[in-house]
């Protein structure tokens, strides 16, 4: 039979296991609620992005000014309207000019009938000077009047050449007047789109001279051609190349991209003051088509794809932890901190060469309070806030 002592310690051990239970309860780690991704194959990127934003430019574009100053007399075209080459765009009051060409065309025509009578009167005296040398052979005139004859041919000849060239000099002056009229008028070099025009019909046009930015009286663009140019970083302009996929990305078009080629790589640094030192690159579009009507000017992202590997294992990039490591959920409801070799990456995704396997999850809310080695965890299906 128990003895008193041993009944009151029987009935008391209980007690004491549940109150110890009960301590441990309340005072256990609380698991730390992340984010898991299954491990995958995919497909990972190598990419160089551009510094700032570029811009969607034509082809062909040029910014019109006459040679000469004058006051506006002919607006051709609006802004807006399409044009064709050759097409009167502008042209500016030249009546004197024209004047002067009326005049010189006048001096042409008259230099015409000079050179007609000259070579005519010429013709004849050199059939005059063969007739008198034919006679002189027979016998029937002197040398004297041979010699006379065939100097008075000479010099009909030399008036009908005097007359040609006068006609000559006539017809230079007529194209000069014409080449300065050309100073006064604005012809469209290529066929294209009017952007824009600064003056009105009435108003007086200038040309840039030498060191002052004036603006042009015309802006035309080639919009059936555009490009798209970036300032990619001078560290990253060594890799990359003509020739190049690059993928194409529009703030007028966004949750959209288009591949394309880089087709030119600047052969000069860009200083921009305050800035990082840039190198301009041209990348063309695949298809010219696919982005719809695009306009001049836009702003564009350009990613230059330097490597692509296809069914790799990946991990999102944020799961990585500095020295290429990372925090695999175990089976025991612990994480577990796995070293892992590491091949191509970006800022979405990096490739797993060793270290882990298909199937496994990783955490990817490394920023949460908590989430370390060893910690206990509990799976929050919510994405993470903030990243790495």
């Amino acid at each position: 039979m128990l003895s008193p002592l041993r009944r009151r310690l029987l009935f008391a051990l209980p007690v004491l296991l549940l109150i110890a239970a009960g301590a441990w309860w309340a005072t256990r780690p609380k698991p730390v609620a992340v984010v898991l991704k299954a491990i995958e194959r995919g497909l990972v990127e190598s990419t160089i992005a551009n510094t700032r934003a570029g811009t969607v430019e034509a082809c062909q574009r040029t910014r019109l000014s006459t040679i000469s100053g004058g006051r506006i007399e002919v607006l051709a075209v609006k802004e807006g309207d399409r044009v064709g080459k050759g097409q009167l765009l502008m042209k500016l009051w030249n009546d004197d000019q024209q004047a002067q060409t009326a005049w010189v065309a006048s001096q042409v025509t008259t230099a015409h009938q000079r050179v007609s009578e000259a070579c005519v009167v010429a013709a004849n005296a050199e059939r005059e000077a063969d007739r008198q040398s034919a006679l002189r052979i027979q016998g029937f005139v002197s040398g004297a009047r041979e010699d006379s004859a065939r100097s008075d041919a000479l010099a009909r000849r030399a008036g009908c050449d005097a007359a040609k060239a006068d006609l000559a000099q006539a017809e230079a002056r007529v194209s000069l007047t014409r080449v300065e009229q050309g100073r006064t008028v604005l012809y469209a070099p290529f066929a294209g789109t009017i952007a824009k025009i600064v003056g009105e019909v009435g108003e007086y046009s200038t040309p840039s001279p030498p060191g002052v930015p004036t603006p042009p009286a015309i802006d035309l663009i080639d919009d059936s051609c555009l490009y798209v140019k970036a300032p990619m970083d001078e560290v990253d302009a060594p890799r990359i190349a003509a020739g190049q996929a690059v993928r194409i990305s529009l703030d007028a078009l966004p949750r959209r991209s288009f591949p394309g080629k880089v087709r030119r790589v600047a052969a000069y640094v860009s200083a921009v003051e305050k800035q990082a030192r840039t190198v301009d690159i041209e990348v063309a579009f695949d298809d010219p088509a696919a982005p719809g009507k695009l306009l001049v000017g836009y702003s564009a992202d350009v990613e230059v794809l330097l490597d692509i590997r296809e069914k790799v294992i990946r991990i999102p990039s944020s799961a990585l932890l500095e020295g290429g490591r990372v925090l695999v959920a175990a089976s025991d409801g612990t994480l577990e901190e796995r070293q892992v070799k590491t091949g191509l990456a970006n800022w979405e995704f990096t490739e797993v060469l060793e270290g882990l396997s298909t199937g496994e999850q990783v955490v990817t809310s490394l920023e949460r309070a908590g989430v370390k080695a060893g910690a206990a965890y509990s799976i929050d299906s919510k994405p993470a806030t903030g990243g790495r």
